[in-house]
């Protein structure tokens, strides 16, 4: 129910992220103005509180759910009013900084870019608050065992934000026909393309709370947080926080390194022959692909199985949580690792999918792409490993871990940002995102072993290596399609346009994931039967 709430929210994302391209191009000073002020609320909440809410709510509200005769509801309560004050209070902050923290971001910016940047934001930062009250209401949902609304609210977002961008596209016109650049922007633009942006968080977060009255659960505004057993949850917090802090300004780091490009484009534009130049909206249309395995399958499978090694570590029962981590890592990969090699042969088609209808935009865009695929299965495992750790109530293993990762990151951002020309920052950064993914699954497996001993590390690589077989059997599968549909010619088929493309994808695709299963058989991969029977048996009832 979850991956599928989440593969429906994934595919609608995908496409307004489509629509936006179509609005105001891809590869543009525009598209990368707004992917930038749209992009920084997630950054901004992540950074204060993401880690809090998704990390330590769920234990300590399952914990407050067993030890009281009300079913937690006063606790909840409590802590969720305390949640909603602090998002409030810091939302007002970061709405009246909007406009050093553009000026910081973007690194040298023209004041007209600034400028409209700093429109953006003012539109956008309020979706900080929005955010978090999402996180706080579906983690009491979660923790409840109400699983799916979490993951299917997001599509009332997407929603929003397709009709506004379908109204964008048809009261101003498609930039390929009508280019919207800074000298012709208007006010009403703004509305329909970041006003309404903020309009679906809104609603992302306010349609919870249907779900949340049929729980039964009677939640008011409380005050007064002494004497309720808030005292671990604050442990738990800080380190949670500390740990957010370390990783989102390393993050955010590499976000402003990205952004230099797009205050050099024009003088890449002006070469003979002109010059496609990757920014921020190309790094993040590939991190969208890359990540979409770990958010259609990893979160969902890691969500269930956290509330379980929680629930198994507050028993003592030490084989019950390795064996929920261990099957956690060996399913997901059947869906990770596949996608890995799925993103690099069709990374072509998928760049034009995402190109406002240029050819060159979409050669970049698949450019980078390829560069950072490699780190989509050690998202995955990074989050489980690091899950294990919260689970057992240690939320400064995971502060030290995300240390030596920022460490390495704002490395990389210094050298990218010193060393490399600008159409070559974008890559570098995309090779830093999949780098640091394999570095934290290293080290957070280190510690692990330290911890509790093997977690069934044997199993586990060999199902990786059968599944690592599997996939490039069907990834060569891919590639002979790919090459009969002319995908390697860039006058070929699937550089048409945006239509051909996907439909290159959804041919290519389908072979693929044919050629996988069969592959999957052939290797004898035991984790396919745990990975579909769920949905084989939904698809039955």
């Amino acid at each position: 129910m979850m991956a599928s709430g989440t593969l429906v929210s994934r595919a609608l994302g995908f496409a307004k992220v489509v629509l936006i391209t179509v609005a105001v191009g891809s590869i543009t000073t525009v598209a990368d103005v707004f992917e930038l002020a749209n992009t920084l609320p997630n950054l901004i909440y992540v950074l204060v509180a993401g880690g809090i809410f998704n990390a330590v709510l769920v234990p300590q509200i399952i914990k407050a759910s067993k030890a009281s005769d009300d079913g937690g509801a006063d606790y909840i309560s409590r802590l969720v009013t305390l949640a909603v004050l602090a998002l409030l209070g810091v939302t007002a902050v970061v709405v009246l900084l909007a406009g050093p923290i553009v000026r910081i971001m973007g690194t040298g910016w023209t004041d007209a870019q600034l400028s409209l940047g700093v429109t953006f934001a003012l539109f956008t930062f309020p979706q900080i608050f929005f955010y978090g009250l999402y996180t706080v209401v579906g983690q009491v949902l979660n923790a409840r065992g109400a699983f799916g609304w979490y993951m299917w609210a997001p599509v009332v977002n997407n929603v929003v934000a397709i009709a506004a961008l379908l109204v964008f596209i048809q009261q101003f016109g498609a930039y390929a026909e009508a280019p919207h650049t800074l000298e012709n922007w208007s006010l009403a633009k703004t509305f329909w393309l970041a006003a309404m942006a903020t309009a679906g968080v809104v609603t992302q977060a306010l349609v919870l709370f249907w779900p949340l009255r049929r729980l039964g659960l009677r939640l008011r505004p409380k005050l007064g947080w002494r004497g309720i057993g808030l005292s671990t949850a604050a442990r738990l917090a800080g380190w949670t926080l500390a740990t957010g802090i370390i990783a989102n300004l390393a993050f955010l780091a590499l976000t402003k390194v990205a952004a230099i490009p797009t205050g050099d484009r024009a003088d890449y534009l002006a070469l003979d022959p002109p010059q496609q130049i990757a920014g921020v909206t190309a790094l993040n249309h590939a991190s969208m692909l890359y990540s979409l395995p770990h958010g259609v399958i990893g979160l969902s499978i890691a969500t269930v199985l956290f509330n379980r090694m929680a629930a198994a570590s507050a028993d003592g029962d030490r084989d019950g949580m390795v064996a929920s981590l261990s099957s956690s890592l060996r399913i997901t990969a059947v869906a990770t690792v596949f996608a890995t090699v799925a993103l690099i042969v069709y990374a072509g088609p998928l760049g034009m999918v995402f190109s406002g209808g240029v050819p060159s935009a979409g050669a970049v865009v698949g450019q980078v792409v390829v560069v950072i695929a490699i780190g989509a299965p050690f998202m995955s495992s990074s989050f489980m490993l690091g899950r294990a750790f919260y689970a057992q109530e240690d939320a400064r293993t995971p502060f030290l871990v995300q240390i030596g990762v920022a460490l390495f990151t704002v490395a990389c951002a210094l050298l990218i940002a010193s060393l490399l020309p600008s159409d070559l920052i974008v890559f570098a950064v995309a090779g830093c995102y999949a780098a640091q993914n394999v570095l934290s699954t290293l080290l957070y497996h280190l510690v692990l072993v330290r911890r509790i001993g093997d977690y069934g590390l044997a199993r586990i690589l060999d199902s990786h290596a059968r599944i690592l077989a599997a996939s490039l059997l069907a990834g060569a599968v891919g590639a002979v399609v790919l090459f009969l549909l002319d995908g390697y010619d860039p006058r070929g088929f699937p550089w048409t346009n945006q239509l051909t493309a996907l439909a290159t994808l959804a041919v290519g695709g389908t072979a693929m994931g044919v050629a996988y299963l069969g592959a999957l058989r052939l290797c004898r991969v035991q984790e396919l039967d745990g990975f579909v029977r769920p949905l084989l048996a939904r698809l039955g009832r």
